[in-house]
């Protein structure tokens, strides 16, 4: 019966994709691409005092992105320092300096990495002004890194690979703007909560007092799901019944994580005006998707033990309200893409299917990965397999009559090694200074062994591949580790953007080599195959050295 169900809502979700995946795709393709501009942008071009038809050089694009977002940290920093100030905050203070700063670069890195309580930390301008405002700016800016990879394909000796001015508006005006307001009065049908009540406090029924949270929830949590954002209203997160009342919306949150990123694969065929590509990328993310789905659920339904077997899997840190399969569809999406939200507890899983979980952001978060950024991370997997196969077979390594050279694959190898080092030296250096060591075990980790090893683990995988989801057993509200956790977050965000657009601008200044036999085919089942088996080889063996003193060790004793 449990399989049936998890056959029945992966078959639900993937039907509700299916059907808006070529609208979709295809809409968002025409928004990057339209000659013509909305006369609301028009307004934003000239507050901001910018040329929305003046193309820019990757080095130009890369400037933007980076001054755009730090001007977004560090007034995102200052509104958390200033909440004791502003209206309607609830008289709650102002977060740490050190927790600012985390918060601050989580948000803007659309990592959402939450070391807090959010209804006992910020305010109502905080969330709305802050941290709401940053769901939709970083959602865009991924997505607009994504269409200048996009560009590098499409262009023939151009050097220029867009606008970032450009993008952002239209990804936010035209995209995310609409599709959010949409979806939130969906939520708010399903029950989730949108009020500005405060605090309201009652009685039990056992005589004692009780404060509860309210907020403009629906709206912040439908931005939070689109944008594959994941920073939760309530420290639950979407657990949280006034966040995800019930199964339907649980499937719906769900459906909104996945269907930017699984619809990006279109507007990336229709772009480059060659879909074929584009369906072997979509395949190779579900193949990924389906297959983690699929082993997550089977070690939960199969957790040891009287009491899993009485309730038909492993519940403990899971919702009966969604059951077993309703949380692992939820953790695979969440851990698939950048989403990091969470409706069970991470660490609560059996140690293999917490395993799997992060399994799925060491896989680069591909399965299909973060609004923008799923899409920019399998285009350099596969320029990753044609170089390979290449070389192997004796075929010309092309990508869309674009030679992959030596440049571009040094550009490549350098993104596929960013996450591996900030996450392996984040944790080294902790668990290696010995002042530090000490305070993250009797501080900061929740349970002794193995499983504390995996706490600490997931933190940094998580910080350094900008997913923001954790294992909840970790106290990560210290000095030490919001400030590496933060500059984990920014170096993971945005040293892999740098070289993105650093290979766009290489691509777009190439000419079309035209299409010979020797050119390997990137299109057909094969082509899907290895890049599937690319992703895992280059992946995991990074990390199986650490993995065997956690999930592993955990898992197989």
């Amino acid at each position: 019966m449990g399989w049936l169900l998890a056959a029945a809502a992966l078959v639900t979700v993937a039907a509700l994709l299916g059907v808006v995946y070529r609208p979709l795709g295809e809409y968002m393709a025409w928004v990057y691409t339209s000659p013509r501009d909305w006369a609301v942008e028009r307004v934003l071009y000239r507050l901001v005092g910018v040329d929305p038809r003046g193309g820019q050089s990757w080095r130009a694009y890369l400037r933007a992105v980076l001054a755009f977002s730090a001007v977004g940290l560090v007034a995102l920093y200052l509104l958390q320092r200033l909440q004791h100030r502003l209206p309607y905050s609830l008289g709650l203070a102002a977060p740490s300096p050190d927790l600012s700063f985390n918060t601050a670069a989580s948000f803007v890195a659309n990592t959402n990495w939450q070391s807090y309580a959010p209804e006992r930390t910020v305010g109502y301008p905080v969330q709305m002004a802050g941290l709401g405002v940053q769901n939709f700016l970083s959602a865009a800016v991924g997505m607009a890194v994504a269409i200048a990879l996009v560009r590098g394909f499409a262009h023939r000796r151009s050097g220029t690979i867009g606008n970032f001015w450009t993008d952002l508006v239209r990804g936010t005006v035209r995209i995310l703007l609409p599709a959010a307001a949409l979806c939130s009065v969906v939520l708010l049908a399903g029950g989730v909560v949108q009020n500005f009540a405060g605090f309201t406090h009652v009685t039990d029924l056992a005589g004692g007092g009780q404060s509860i949270p309210g907020g403009p929830v629906a709206s912040q949590e439908a931005i939070k799901m689109l944008g594959t954002n994941g920073g939760g209203f309530f420290n639950a997160n979407s657990a949280h019944p006034f966040e995800n009342p019930s199964p339907w919306t649980n499937l719906f949150e769900i459906f909104l994580l996945l269907v930017i990123p699984f619809a990006l694969p279109r507007t990336f065929g229709s772009i480059v005006r060659d879909h074929r590509l584009g369906y072997a990328i979509l395949a190779a993310m579900a193949v990924l998707f389906v297959l983690s789905f699929t082993l997550m659920t089977a070690f939960e339904f199969a957790g040891g033990g009287t009491a899993p077997t009485l309730a038909g899997g492993a519940m403990e840190g899971k919702e009966q309200r969604f059951g077993v399969v309703g949380s692992t569809l939820f953790a695979t999406a969440t851990t698939g893409t950048s989403g990091g939200a969470a409706n069970s507890t991470h660490g609560s899983y059996t140690a293999l299917g917490g395993l799997v979980a992060m399994l799925n952001m060491l896989l680069g978060e591909v399965s299909p990965g973060g609004v923008g950024a799923g899409l920019y991370t399998i285009l350099v997997m596969a320029i990753i397999a044609v170089f390979l196969t290449g070389l192997l077979l004796g075929r010309a390594p092309t990508v869309l009559g674009k030679r992959v050279g030596v440049r571009e694959i040094k550009l490549a190898s350098l993104f596929i090694l960013v996450m591996p080092t900030l996450a392996l030296v984040g944790m080294a250096v902790s668990l290696a200074v010995p002042a530090v060591h000490e305070q993250i075990v009797n501080d900061s980790m929740g349970n002794p062994g193995a499983h504390g090893v995996s706490e600490v683990m997931y933190a940094f995988i998580s910080a350094a591949i900008n997913n923001g989801s954790s294992f909840a057993g970790l106290n990560a509200d210290t000095p030490w580790l919001n400030t590496t956790l933060g500059v984990t977050i920014l170096l993971g965000r945005f040293v892999p953007i740098a070289l993105v657009l650093a290979l766009a601008g290489s691509l777009a200044a190439q000419d079309r080599i035209p299409a010979t036999s020797l050119a390997l085919p990137v299109h057909r089942p094969q082509f899907v195959g290895l890049l599937v088996g690319i992703i895992i080889f280059v992946s995991l063996p990074t990390f199986f050295p650490i993995l065997t003193l956690g999930p592993l060790a955990e898992g197989l004793r």
